[in-house]
């Protein structure tokens, strides 16, 4: 069977049975006695195990069935959980996905893990885990002949077709002479006359085993054929150094039992709910959805991003054609477009679930690292954002929580010195406003220090004892975001190297968004981050310098003013206006830009103030031509590291404006 086909549906549902591992491995261990949630792991290893083993990833499977037998014990009361245990199987569960990011980089999705299987099996005998490296081809022969014939959903639904279309189902087990030297060989033998015979479903051992001679005499098939049971027999008996063949009829019942008794306590459990939950319930399993490929939604949204330049093309022509018919046709086309364009943003859009998910199983085991109790509470995770912002947020996140960890939230005995509860907490929490999306990552720890961060900063030579006199709070807390800006005592693996938080800054800041800090000395920090929902299609305020045109995004835009040119004011040589009791620094797109024309002497000036963080410009253009939705475009290869340009569009007339980035004109 060819299973290119497949693979990448594999390795998307790979991906989400290890999240939920993680995720109910984590509910487990604050809640280890209740089975249900063992339920679940088992049923997300299984189904692994299944898929692993029908695309021929062996070790994947291996190890899952590993886990499961694990699993399987502890459901069944045989194994009592414990702490060293539930690290063991995280550890599994790293090693599963280390093997599906190797198949995702073209791998076989192939890992050493011995010791894991030798600790999964201890676990399972109801031993403490162990750490060995006891060679792994004997264990797996022992564990094969020793445990049951496992069938996935698949193989039993191939079984129950085959039995109703009149084939004999047999759980064929054959016996090798002890005194086979060549037992690959044999194996090869008997498998020539079962696939003469009919066709084989399930090997015990499996068939890589068997060839590997990782067996010991014995090995069971499950086999379909139109043969009685005991012309198998013969037939198989003919190959020489076969001791005996034991052939069984295979009852099918025996193996749906499980899933019987699980579906009736669902059945159950579903008659007590209320009828509003039932209602809800089957308007879930009633939802349609399908699977699309992210490149053909990319290049849907190319092709939408041609029709909004030819759209305010339209809009162009009708205004300046004036005729009626056409106006109202392109109004329409304009309404419908505009429809077409939330939908196909809505399709673009995923939960930052995606990003929020790795976070419970990180926070875990630095708490474990660190030795501190802090208690991790995820809000708004269903909020969307764009995949290309979700792809981008991840690791900014990621440097934050691990400082909010290190620095923020204090050990248990500080904690209780100080009269806080000993368990700290780490709220990260995300929600929408506007078009924009708000992720707030809030600890009720230490919180920052102005004065030791003021005195760290005027050592460094960021700023002066004179100027750090007349800081805010708030600009205080941003210097901890500059390049090399640490305030750690000590250097470690998980922050206090200096680095981070300016990448934190300038990640984010390249996304269209900005990050602000508040903090209160002893009781915890809050860092703001402010994004927007798309980077593909942005509102931008038209403007005009000389015979070029500047597209300004409102995001970043207070207001527009006209200045009159008595009212600018010099301020360490350089322009500034008093705008609202605030002194704003003057910058020219002319000059930044080097735009050829005339000089303008009218006495008047057309200034977009713009914000970025507690820090505010003024840009001074020619004119202002209004507010439109433009298509932002990179600039490709060749024109990279371009100041304050963070792209291009192509307006209605065939012009093309570049959009200036406001973060780097005001830095």
């Amino acid at each position: 069977m060819e299973m290119n086909e497949y693979l990448d549906v594999f390795i998307e549902e790979s991906k989400e049975h290890i999240q939920a591992l993680n995720d109910h491995l984590l509910e487990l261990e604050k809640d280890p006695a209740n089975i249900a949630i063992v339920n679940e792991i088992f049923r997300s290893a299984h189904t692994l195990k299944g898929m692993s083993a029908t695309m021929g990833y062996q070790d994947l499977a291996d190890l899952t069935h590993k886990m499961e037998n694990v699993l399987d014990a502890i459901r069944n009361e045989k194994v009592k959980l414990t702490s060293p245990m539930v690290d063991v199987i995280f550890e599994a569960v790293d090693a599963l996905e280390a093997m599906v990011l190797d198949i995702i980089d073209g791998g076989e999705g192939k890992k050493d893990v011995k010791t894991l299987v030798s600790q999964l099996e201890s676990m399972e005998k109801g031993e403490a885990p162990v750490n060995t490296s006891a060679p792994v081809a004997e264990e797996k022969s022992a564990a094969s002949t020793s445990t049951e014939t496992e069938l996935d959903q698949f193989e039993l639904t191939v079984l129950q077709q085959s039995h109703e279309k009149g084939f004999h189902n047999y759980e064929v087990t054959v016996q090798l002479q002890k005194t086979c030297l060549l037992k690959a060989a044999r194996v090869y033998m008997v498998f020539e006359i079962f696939e003469k015979i009919g066709e084989v479903i399930k090997s015990t051992p499996t068939v890589t085993e068997l060839e590997d001679e990782n067996f010991e005499f014995d090995f069971t098939i499950i086999l379909v054929t139109k043969d009685e049971a005991d012309e198998v027999k013969q037939k198989v008996m003919k190959v020489s150094e076969v001791e005996d063949v034991i052939v069984n009829d295979l009852k099918i019942d025996t193996y749906e039992s499980d899933d019987t008794v699980d579906a009736d306590a669902e059945i159950k459990q579903t008659e007590t709910k209320k009828p509003e939950e039932q209602e809800a319930k089957k308007s879930q399993i009633s939802t349609k959805t399908i699977r699309v490929n992210i490149d053909r939604l990319d290049a849907l949204m190319n092709l939408f991003e041609e029709l909004v330049i030819d759209r305010g093309r339209l809009e162009q022509i009708s205004q300046s054609l004036k005729n009626n018919e056409l106006q109202e046709t392109v109004e329409h086309m304009s309404r419908i477009s505009g429809d077409l364009q939330n939908i196909i943003l809505n399709m673009r859009m995923v939960p930052i679930d995606q990003v929020f998910n790795r976070f419970p199983r990180m926070v875990r085991q630095l708490t474990k690292d660190l030795k501190k109790d802090v208690d991790l509470q995820i809000f708004g995770a269903d909020t969307e954002l764009d995949r290309t912002v979700i792809d981008e947020i991840g690791d900014p996140l990621v440097h934050l929580i691990r400082n909010a960890l290190d620095h923020g939230v204090e050990t248990p005995a500080v904690r209780k010195e100080k009269g806080k509860p000993e368990q700290g907490i780490l709220k990260l929490n995300a929600y929408h406003s506007g078009n924009h999306v708000f992720i707030e990552i809030k600890d009720d720890g230490a919180g920052i220090d102005r004065e030791k961060v003021l005195k760290k900063a005027i050592s460094n030579g960021v700023l002066t004892l004179e100027e750090s006199k007349a800081y805010s709070d708030q600009e205080v807390y941003q210097l901890i975001m500059e390049s090399g800006f640490s305030t750690a005592d000590t250097i470690s693996d998980i922050s206090g190297r200096g680095v981070g938080l300016d990448v934190v800054r300038n990640t984010i800041e390249s996304l269209g968004g900005s990050i602000t800090i508040d903090s209160t000395y002893n009781e915890g920090s809050t860092f703001l981050i402010q994004l927007p929902l798309t980077l593909s299609i942005i509102s931008v305020m038209l403007t005009e310098v000389k015979n070029e045109k500047f597209a300004v995004p409102l995001s970043s835009i207070i207001e527009t003013a006209i200045v009159n040119k008595k009212d600018i004011m010099r301020a360490h040589n350089r322009q500034v206006i008093d705008f609202r009791g605030k002194v704003v620094p003057l910058v020219s797109l002319t000059e930044v830009f080097d735009v050829p024309g005339e000089v303008d002497e009218d006495d008047f000036l057309s200034v977009v103030i713009i914000r970025q963080g507690e820090k505010m410009a003024g840009l001074i253009v020619d004119s202002f031509i209004g507010q439109q939705e433009v298509v932002l475009k990179s600039l490709g290869n060749y024109l990279t590291d371009i100041f304050a340009i963070s792209g291009a569009t192509i307006l209605g007339d065939g012009q093309v404006a570049l959009i200036v980035d406001t973060n780097a004109l005001v830095k």
